[in-house]
């Protein structure tokens, strides 16, 4: 057997690079690159390695480790899980800033590597510069905080361990329904210590969606609960784009008259068109989607973890005689709330269901009431989408000027706050993958560098980041980032001078305005940021528009300039869409000086019966 004599670091690099998919017939690299920012817990290892290999690997530089690992975890999403990007930073507080990140990852079966330094495995420096030490573990190092958010851990204290390690990481992160974020944390002695590798561990490796058929007594019995349902529905979560199965969704719904609603993570499984999308569901949810989601005997949830904001807490499907039907490639998601499992890929298992239900199609009653439900929530949507003349817009209106200004091709972002709430409801996604949205985390933060990733995944579509000031000011510093690297974004931002979002619920639950806007948090002065200012200092082309028209006409400009734009417009806080929606258990103290958390607190307590388990 031939081997190679390498640094641990290098044979890890060379076989990253070995790694290939396929997408649309092109062979391609599976891994797109690596996100690095160098301390002296990963330069003279992974760096070097990094260095040699910069033609076929490409390192990429940002200023914030979380919001490199972001990057990488959008790309992966945009990318549909078919490609993916590493993360390397050196011990210390640029590993664990990124755990935020690997979280939501984790919480949305996204695949990403991360490679952060640890301590010297031979403990000679011990505790080496940024070592955390416990008095009663000598094993333990900061990456341990990787643990409970990675799908595969591990720490490298051998030279020869990263080739079992590095075989169960792409296992993981190519796995339907094991992926998800996975660490190695490669202690610094050992990324510089050489082994002889067997030439094997370099070979050229393809990689495909594995897609799981059902099995034949979870499809009969899949197929015997629809056949049986009045008021069919499905529910599409983001593995409808992960298998690449939209397609196949829409001729399912279209031959089986069944209206469907999307979750955050599966808006644009559908397109905005189809006569049977009744758009968001569940707390933001439209009219139409949760009208039909209270009166349906059976819910077929496609690729979907059915979290609290899709199924309202579990008040969501009120019929006593519901039943759920979930088709996953992970048995822990299919069966969640009682449901049927029907473990397997979406889109092989929705040809196999459509032939099993052949001929069958759902009462044309409840087909026809679905439509006119979605007419009516679309008339109703435009009034809050509509332009208006007030001095500060809603979000919504902002959306509406925005949403007049995009083409079918671009794709809309958002992470967390008010606007994912208002986008989920209103915007009309044109293409699949049209909506990016980090929901599962909810991690402010996540929009400008998310936007990063996405360009990189698809340079040909327009990337539009939306974002309030509270996450801008969160993290804002790739925006140097994109300039740097060609990677050209649209930024909106709205500047409601807080937290609007966490305003209007401390609100809904009886609670006076206290620390969320600007105004209402303990101030000497309120300060007059100018983000536009901010952000043309970081290289971005930025402007201030005073309205919706002028929004409108700034973000034609930016649609045409060559590097990332960033538009900044007032809003206000307070008005949201309340059309559609649903209740959300957020639970209201039992006892409160206030008499408006008191009389939260009774509305709580009723609403709380409506729940199912």
């Amino acid at each position: 057997m031939a081997t190679i004599r390498l640094t641990m670091a290098q044979a890890l690099v060379a076989a990253m690079a070995a790694q290939r998919t396929v997408i649309d017939g092109q062979d391609q690299p599976l891994f797109a690159g690596v996100w690095a920012i160098f301390g002296h817990g990963n330069v003279a290892g992974l760096g070097e390695a990094l260095y040699a290999v910069r033609d076929r690997l490409p390192t990429f530089r940002a200023h914030n480790e979380q919001a490199m690992a972001h990057a990488a975890i959008a790309l992966a999403k945009a990318s549909r899980r078919r490609r993916m990007m590493a993360v390397t930073s050196s011990i210390g507080p640029g590993a664990t800033n990124m755990v935020t990140a690997a979280a939501v990852a984790h919480v949305n079966r996204l695949p990403v590597l991360l490679l952060p330094g640890d301590v010297f495995a031979g403990r000679r420096p011990d505790p080496v510069l940024q070592q955390i030490e416990d008095f009663g573990d000598g094993t333990v190092s900061a990456n341990d905080c990787f643990r409970p958010v990675s799908r595969y851990f591990d720490r490298i204290t051998r030279p020869e361990q990263i080739m079992p390690a590095f075989e169960r990481a792409m296992q993981v992160l190519t796995d339907a329904a094991e992926c998800g974020p996975v660490t190695l944390a490669l202690c610094q002695d050992v990324q510089t210590e050489a082994y002889d590798y067997p030439d094997w561990f370099f070979a050229e490796r393809v990689w495909q969606p594995r897609r799981a058929r059902a099995d034949v007594t979870q499809l009969a019995q899949a197929a015997a609960l629809l056949k049986a349902a009045k008021r069919p529905l499905v529910v599409a979560g983001g593995g409808v784009l992960y298998s690449e199965a939209e397609g196949d969704l829409a001729a399912f719904c279209t031959a089986h008259g069944i209206p469907a609603a999307e979750t955050q993570a599966g808006k644009s499984a559908l397109p905005h068109d189809h006569p049977l999308n009744l758009g968001a569901i569940g707390v933001t949810g439209t009219g139409a989607a949760n009208d039909a989601a209270r009166r349906a005997d059976l819910v077929l949830a496609i690729g979907t973890r059915l979290q609290d904001f899709t199924t309202g807490s579990r008040s969501l499907f009120a019929d006593p005689a519901c039943r759920i039907v979930g088709l996953n490639t992970q048995s822990f998601d299919a069966g969640k709330h009682c449901a049927q499992p029907l473990v397997a890929d979406a889109k092989a298992a929705l040809a196999e269901l459509g032939a099993a239900l052949r001929g069958w199609v759902a009462p044309a009653i409840w087909t026809e009431q679905a439509r006119t439900g979605r007419t009516v929530w679309l008339e109703t949507a435009a009034r809050y989408l509509a332009a208006g003349n007030e001095t500060l817009p809603s979000d919504a209106q902002v959306i509406g000027a925005v949403q007049r200004r995009s083409r079918p091709d671009d794709v809309v972002l958002c992470a967390a706050g008010g606007l994912p709430g208002e986008l989920h409801k209103l915007w009309q996604a044109g293409a699949p993958g049209g909506y990016h949205m980090e929901y599962g985390y909810s991690c402010m933060g996540y929009e400008i560098a998310g936007g990063l990733g996405v360009k990189l995944a698809d340079p040909a579509r327009e990337v539009i980041v939306m974002v309030g000031d509270g996450s801008y000011l969160m993290m804002n510093s790739e925006i140097a980032t994109s300039v740097m690297s060609g990677v050209k974004l649209i930024i909106v931002v709205l500047d409601n001078r807080g937290f609007g979002c966490i305003n209007r619920l401390q609100n809904a639950t009886g609670g006076a305005p206290f620390n969320n806007l600007l105004r209402d948090a303990r101030h000497e002065t309120l300060p007059a940021i100018d983000f536009a200012a901010h952000a043309a200092a970081m290289g971005a082309v930025a402007r201030k528009v005073a309205g919706l028209t002028e929004l409108e006409a700034a973000f034609d400009e930016a649609r045409g300039h060559d590097r990332t734009s960033v538009v900044v417009i007032d809003t206000d806080p307070l008005p949201s869409t309340d059309a559609g929606g649903h209740w959300w258990d957020v639970a209201v103290p039992e006892v409160s000086e206030r008499a408006e958390v008191e009389a939260a607190r009774r509305g709580y307590v009723e609403a709380l019966v409506r729940r199912k388990y």
